[in-house]
């Protein structure tokens, strides 16, 4: 089958820096499927994302979604493209006056032309599948509540739902519990399972939390220093290994809270 994401030979190098941010990167995601990307600061987990969705051009390498190169594309396949990726952020990014449907239905924009676009002249289909997701969301009795009156974890899942009403191939999340409780967390958490799996939506997500990739991905990605040491099963990923990816023995890791258990 062929993959829905595929990194082949990417490299990223910023301006001023020695080190490039991510170098030699191949990986494959598959449809349904839920990659966790985990290591240190500085590993090149978040340019790799934004390698994927093109917010960060990628200094030699090539980038799929689909079976269509991203890299080198025009503005406007570019633009076709990224209707088919879906963000999801650590502070979501929700327009905080505006109603979490108004927030929800910018989700459609990439589909509409401008003057629809300003005049949010969506179609009944999409309003009646944007109630749909929020319900079972659990956010069914919020649609009408401006999206800077509710918690934290509500404003994530309103932000999950935004990027699922593109109605995309791909979802991907940068640390989307990085500033959530633990609570909280595990409902955003299971939420992106639950809902790209339902979709059959490939998702990568990455994450802070070791427990966190661990209980909910169905493979694990390990970064150090912008490669890939560890891609593999979640259940092979073992206790020497989690050392290798974030440079440290086990008892630092979970002092530094980045190792398991870590909140």
């Amino acid at each position: 089958m062929e993959p829905v994401i595929k990194v082949w030979g990417l490299q990223k190098i910023y301006r001023g820096l020695d080190k490039p941010a991510v170098r030699n990167l191949d990986m494959a995601v598959q449809e349904g499927e839920m990659i966790g990307i985990i290591g240190p600061s500085g590993a090149g987990k978040s340019t790799l994302l934004r390698c994927i969705n093109h917010l960060v051009i990628p200094t030699a390498g090539h980038i799929f979604i689909e079976g269509k190169e991203i890299t080198g594309a025009s503005a406007a396949g570019i633009r076709n493209l990224r209707r088919r990726v879906g963000m999801v952020f650590q502070h979501h990014n929700l327009v905080s006056r505006l109603t979490v449907m108004q927030n929800v239905m910018h989700g459609r924009l990439g589909y509409m032309n401008t003057l629809d676009g300003i005049l949010g002249r969506y179609t009944e289909e999409d309003k009646l599948q944007a109630v749909e997701i929020l319900t079972q969301t659990g956010l069914g009795d919020f649609l009408y509540h401006r999206a800077g009156e509710l918690s934290g974890g509500q404003r994530q899942r309103v932000g999950i739902v935004r990027a699922l009403m593109q109605r995309p191939a791909v979802l991907l999340c940068d640390e989307p519990i990085a500033s959530l409780d633990p609570a909280s967390a595990q409902v955003v958490m299971e939420l992106i399972r639950d809902m790209c799996r339902r979709h059959s939506i490939a998702c990568v997500v990455n994450l802070h939390q070791v427990d966190a990739a661990l209980k909910y991905s169905d493979r694990i990605v390990g970064m150090f220093e912008g490669e890939i040491v560890y891609d593999g099963p979640t259940a092979e990923l073992t206790k020497p290994m989690i050392e290798k990816i974030y440079g440290k023995p086990m008892e630092q890791l979970m002092i530094s809270g980045e190792g398991p258990g870590a909140a």
